[in-house]
């Protein structure tokens, strides 16, 4: 098996959902370079989508139909005005014209050419996008793509995860091959994935990496919590980190991010100060990813703000939390959850919210034992304590939004992270009756006894017991 770098588990994405938008993004770029690969785009006279599965059921909701439309318009989603994407999307509606990357123009009617087949799923994986292009000659170009979770993207043939999948020199695709190799090199966990992700860059680069993926957090962080209003998609939810924020710093004088932070580390340190700037945190990252925001998507959209939440509140509120701890902090989570990836699943649409929220809080709860100064044992210990207690959590979002109650589980998530953490520091690893193989393992065996309709369809759970008019689902 090949390994897989810590930054593919921790990057630079867009919101709402990284399956069901960041995914379909990526397909579409990927089909406009599958069409080049047999005909110049000036030979395309028409472009139809087909969502099936949880991509047709909450498509809507979570901005496939969007995103699709962005890629297909040769939009890079880590670089675009995210301010601009409504307008460009209308416009595409409106004017019944698509411009093929940027460098083609087709007649296009959204409600003809864009094809949500919500009662019916493909077997390959129930996040499943079907493009077809027709040329002049009459010739049809198609291809199948899967939005496997976390940004990934699969064909028939390969996967976007194989491009940068190595060998590195001490392999961890299980918890215990992380343990055997600390023991081995007498190294901490942090100092193991230093040596491997070394197959993929220099040290300076991990650290500039990793630090820049740190900096996005932070302004991502920043703008949630100094928003306010309503967010998008018509179930009229209301922004909450801006008025937590308000409150917690009534008077403070800032004008940037680092002043901001400066004084959250001069305010009240009580359980329930703290406790609150860490649900701050966590709703400011996923308030964005609503409202199609730029964040850090780990491993997922839907559970952004868990990781950028336990990070912001060891950096704020942990004695010396220096930039190596960052570092070490996010190549950790990073490492961690490619067990997950690798052993499991990282789609809602494949094992409900326990693969999104259940894996980041993991994620995060091994990340900061780390940099606390656990053992290899305890970090791994304090992974599986958070998974542990995720077990079974389903996916079924209202309205097929990333809202309800995706936001507030995300501040949730954060906070078993943090009891999971400190339940690990004082504890003996050799002592613990539960893995974190165990609890993976439990983990995929959980997801494929769930009942499908708890798998991102908005089809169970509160999706359908809480009243609502979303007229765009």
């Amino acid at each position: 098996m090949e390994s897989i770098s810590a930054f593919e588990m921790i990057k630079i994405g867009i919101g709402p959902s990284s399956s069901h938008t960041m995914g379909p993004w990526i397909a579409s770029g990927m089909f406009i370079r599958r069409i080049q690969q047999f005909s110049p785009l000036e030979e395309v006279v028409s472009v139809k989508a087909h969502l099936y599965g949880s991509l047709a059921k909450t498509g809507k909701g979570h901005g496939t139909d969007v995103a699709l439309l962005m890629g297909l318009s040769g939009e890079d989603y880590t670089t675009i005005d995210t301010n601009t994407i409504t307008e460009k999307f209308e416009g595409i509606q409106n004017g019944n014209t698509l411009n093929l990357n940027n460098t083609h123009v087709i007649d296009f009617s959204y409600s003809r050419d864009v094809i949500f087949h919500k009662d019916k799923s493909m077997p390959q994986h129930p996040n499943t996008l079907v493009f077809e292009a027709t040329l002049k000659s009459g010739e049809v170009i198609s291809r199948n793509y899967y939005s496997v979770g976390g940004g990934f993207v699969a064909t028939d043939e390969a996967n976007t995860i194989n491009k940068s999948a190595i060998v590195t020199p001490y392999p961890c695709h299980m918890a215990n091959s992380i343990l055997s190799y600390c023991e081995q090199l007498n190294v901490s966990v942090s100092d193991l994935i230093f040596l491997n992700e070394q197959a993929w860059r220099t040290r300076e680069e991990i650290i500039e990496k990793a630090l820049h993926i740190w900096k996005e957090i932070k302004d991502c962080i920043y703008r949630g919590a100094h928003k306010n209003g309503i967010l998008p998609g018509g179930l009229q939810v209301k922004r909450r980190a801006a008025e937590i924020n308000n409150k917690l710093l009534p008077h403070a004088k800032y004008t940037n991010v680092d002043e901001w932070i400066d004084c959250i580390r001069s305010s009240e340190k009580d359980f329930n100060s703290v406790n609150k700037w860490i649900s701050c945190f966590a709703l400011a990252v996923n308030e964005e990813n609503a409202s199609f925001g730029r964040i850090i998507t780990a491993p997922t959209n839907g559970a952004a703000g868990v990781i950028p939440a336990v990070l912001m509140y060891a950096y704020c509120f942990e004695k010396d939390f220096s930039e190596d701890k960052i570092v070490r902090f996010i190549i950790t989570a990073g490492e961690i959850g490619t067990l997950f990836k690798k052993n499991a699943t990282i789609s809602a649409a494949m094992g409900g919210c326990q693969a999104e929220i259940g894996v980041s809080s993991a994620m995060a709860a091994a990340a900061l034992a780390e940099c606390l100064g656990a053992s290899p044992g305890q970090v791994l210990m304090a992974a599986e304590i958070a998974m542990e207690h995720h077990l079974g959590l389903t996916c079924d979002p209202i309205g097929g939004l990333v809202q309800i109650p995706c936001i507030e589980r995300n501040s949730m998530g954060a906070i078993k992270a943090i009891t999971a953490s400190n339940i690990s520091l004082e504890s003996d690893p050799l002592s613990a009756r539960v893995s974190l193989e165990d609890v993976i393992k439990s983990m995929w065996e959980t997801a494929k006894d769930m009942s499908a309709k708890y798998k991102e369809t908005s089809e169970g759970g509160l999706a359908t017991n809480i009243s609502v008019n979303v007229p765009e689902c």
